[in-house]
């Protein structure tokens, strides 16, 4: 098992601790944020064609997306099910671009999801929570997000 260096414990601590005390807004808008995150590092390695790399990336999102899939709540939200149908596709998508090796998919990805990125941050930072967590559910989020974010 490889040995984290004290700056490597020490971000790793942190972000532990930041996505066990943020909201349920706080938590989804990490979520977007590690995904686009996960997409530009794939596009990229895609592009130097370093697959391995792309490969990590691109399955780590799948991973996100399926979290975001995993805690919605179509029960709550007549919007989650057209949310949900977005999700079933773009985690399609991913599998596509990581198997054909497909830059223009990834990027598709990031095109659609971005959009969702910047809407969750807007309603986060009006003090909105409720509007930001539309249909996620809101209980046990951050521990079952802490892999996906890359902690723990």
């Amino acid at each position: 098992m490889l040995q984290m260096n004290g700056y490597q414990a020490k971000r790793s601590q942190y972000v532990q601790d930041a996505v066990l005390s943020a909201t349920p807004a706080g938590l989804l808008t990490m979520l977007y944020d590690r995904l686009l995150l996960d997409l530009a590092r794939a596009g990229a390695a895609q592009e130097a064609g370093d697959w391995s790399v792309a490969s990590e990336n691109l399955l780590h999102a799948q991973d996100i997306v399926g979290e975001l899939m995993s805690s919605l709540r179509t029960d709550v939200w007549d919007g989650a099910a057209g949310l949900m149908s977005l999700y079933t596709y773009v985690r399609q998508t991913l599998v596509e671009a990581n198997t054909r090796r497909d830059r223009t998919r990834t990027a598709e990805c990031a095109e659609i999801l971005e959009p969702l990125r910047q809407a969750w941050h807007e309603a986060a930072s009006t003090g909105r929570p409720a509007a930001v967590a539309q249909g996620q559910s809101q209980s046990q989020d951050a521990p079952r997000s802490l892999g996906v974010l890359g902690v723990g």
